[in-house]
């Protein structure tokens, strides 16, 4: 995880608006309580309150995970499937209704570390590997925006094989926006933490991306391009070589972590391990040169205005990258929402995983009580 990398996914404009606001976060007497009570409003217009609540003291609130079960570090990785051809890695634990953790920017499905275990208690979970990312291959292939929604579509079909809820942070968001938009049959839930993405601008046409890839003179074409591509090659590689360095990765997480004490050499290694590949560097400069230039052809509000499930946002609004700000803005948009407030930074899950595991399972256990209330009943006669 960098910088460049993940600034690059900092939001931008604004979209629509629609549906309500909600009750906020407040802080009382020392202890931080959080209270979350949204209406999610079925298809067929059957609605349920649904209350996400959590109240901890300050120590607990931005403690280290003491006491949690933590998923084994296994250099070699768990399991692997075949994608495309390509050798995709995922975790997998548990039994039950299928959950599916997806990871940011240059993590892995050992960021999941603290919540595998404790979310397999009562549900199938599996995190997986996006391509180009932690144990899966490195292919030298174009990353477009929609390579990672095919991937985990295909997961769902192929491994998953039923509904799932997905959760996904921050790159990982927005990939599991994208492919609830794209497979809804497949989705039975969103989460959100701290998700990458950005609304529309509504001073921008929204052909302009593609249409400035299509355009162009002879000149750019042959003498602007290539000269373009060249400076970024050197630029991005510097930026590479610096970012996968073990202390300038621990120096970053701990400007996103509000409480360092999870960054530890677990994280840092989960994070760098994957960086010695050597397709790593190339990976990193297809990366930000192509999926986070073509980003803002799928928007937050076209993709949400696709989405029809249940979605929570788990949000860190300590932020110092995606604050508490876009939670609202997604809210606002989006009807069938409910939002949960930690006070931690980029990576909720990790940083204060016992409130996060907790919101999170609170919140799935009223998405079961709301899909058996629809389901129809069977009468004596």
């Amino acid at each position: 995880m960098s910088v460049a990398s993940v600034a690059a996914l900092r939001t931008a404009g604004s979209g629509r608006r629609r549906g309500a606001g909600s009750q906020q976060t407040g802080l009382n007497g020392g202890r931080f309580l959080m209270m979350q009570r949204r209406e999610l409003v079925t298809k067929a217009g059957i609605a349920l309150a649904v209350s996400c609540s959590m109240a901890t003291s300050p120590a607990s609130a931005n403690g280290a995970a003491q006491g949690l079960e933590i998923l084994p570090f296994k250099a070699d990785g768990y399991n692997f499937w075949t994608w495309r051809g390509r050798r995709i890695h995922y975790v997998e634990q548990g039994a039950g209704r299928p959950v599916v953790l997806i990871h940011g920017f240059g993590a892995s499905a050992f960021h999941w570390r603290y919540n595998i275990p404790e979310l397999a208690k009562k549900y199938k979970v599996y995190a997986i590997d996006l391509l180009g990312f932690g144990w899966s291959e490195k292919a030298l292939v174009d990353y477009e925006a929609t390579i990672w929604m095919e991937q985990v579509s295909d997961f769902l079909r192929e491994i998953v094989k039923e509904p799932a809820v997905l959760v996904g942070n921050s790159l990982g968001g927005f990939t599991t926006l994208f492919t609830a938009t794209e497979v809804p049959e497949l989705v039975r839930g969103v989460v959100l933490l701290n998700s990458a993405g950005q609304f529309a601008d509504p001073n921008k046409p929204a052909a302009a991306p593609a249409e400035e890839e299509e355009g162009g003179s002879a000149l750019s074409r042959y003498i602007v391009q290539p000269l373009k591509e060249a400076f970024q090659r050197v630029v991005l590689g510097l930026l590479f070589w610096q970012s996968k360095q073990p202390a300038r990765v621990e120096k970053v997480l701990k400007s996103v972590y509000i409480d360092p004490s999870n960054v530890d050499d677990y994280l840092v290694g989960s994070i760098t391990a994957p960086a010695a590949d050597p397709n790593a560097g190339e990976v990193y400069y297809r990366l930000m040169s192509r999926f986070m230039s073509n980003q803002s052809r799928y928007t937050l509000d076209r993709l949400l205005g696709k989405m029809s499930c249940p979605l929570l946002l788990l949000w860190g609004d300590l932020d110092p990258w995606v604050g508490p700000a876009k939670a609202a803005r997604i809210q606002e948009f989006y009807a069938d929402t409910a939002v949960v407030h930690l006070q931690a930074g980029h990576c909720p899950h990790d940083e204060a995983p016992e409130q996060a595991n907790r919101a999170l399972l609170e919140w799935l256990a009223a998405l079961d009580a709301r899909a058996k209330s629809a389901e129809p009943s069977l009468q004596t006669v």
